[in-house]
């Protein structure tokens, strides 16, 4: 076996050792220049952030002042007055909204062949709403009982009570009846081919 180098000068694999460090360096080159452009770039970022943020502060400042100064300005009494003519635009719209036609088609559906009605009187309720009274004829409690029964199984009456019952002259039973109207609660069902 021989054991001397051959060649005038030895080889020591110098070449991949330098490649390896300057891919090395190259990757770290790479990073440092990246990180440095993050940095560079978030520092902008966040100066203009803050310079945002003591914008919109110093507006927000200036809105509540301006708002304090608006707030002191309002007269009370024109709050209520424009409170007062909302309140009665709302009653002429409810009343707008009211459908006598629906009203009786609903009743025409629910009296029974004995009961007449006499009168109905609406009123507006800002708690309840439409209040009805109805003055009511009929030959016995029963029926009046029954058109009770009737009106609230349409679920567009409500709290259906007498207030008031006697007989008149020629001996049948009046009642008056309080009644709370909700007509947006279903519709009414026209009964065909009943005779009265």
């Amino acid at each position: 076996m021989i054991r001397t180098n051959l060649s005038t000068r030895p080889f020591y694999n110098e070449r991949m050792v330098y490649l390896w460090l300057g891919a090395l360096a190259v990757v770290v080159a790479a990073a440092t220049a990246f990180n440095v452009s993050r940095v560079l770039r978030y520092s902008r970022s966040d100066t203009q952030l803050a310079t945002q943020a003591s914008h919109d502060e110093s507006r927000a400042v200036d809105l509540r002042r301006q708002a304090a100064q608006l707030r002191a300005s309002v007269d009370p009494r024109q709050v209520d007055f424009a409170a007062a003519d909302a309140r009665q635009a709302n009653d002429l719209i409810d009343r707008r909204t009211f459908s006598w036609t629906e009203l009786f088609n609903r009743f025409e559906t629910t009296l029974p062949d004995d009961v007449r009605i006499a009168s109905v009187r609406p009123r507006l309720d800002h708690d309840r709403g439409i209040l009805l009274n109805i003055s009511v004829l009929a030959r016995t409690i029963d029926d009046i009982d029954t058109f009770i029964r009737n009106l609230e199984a349409t679920g567009a009456f409500a709290n259906v009570r007498p207030v008031e019952e006697h007989t008149d002259e020629a001996g049948l039973l009046m009642s008056s009846l309080e009644v709370v109207y909700l007509p947006a609660a279903g519709k009414p069902v026209v009964r065909r081919g009943v005779s009265r």
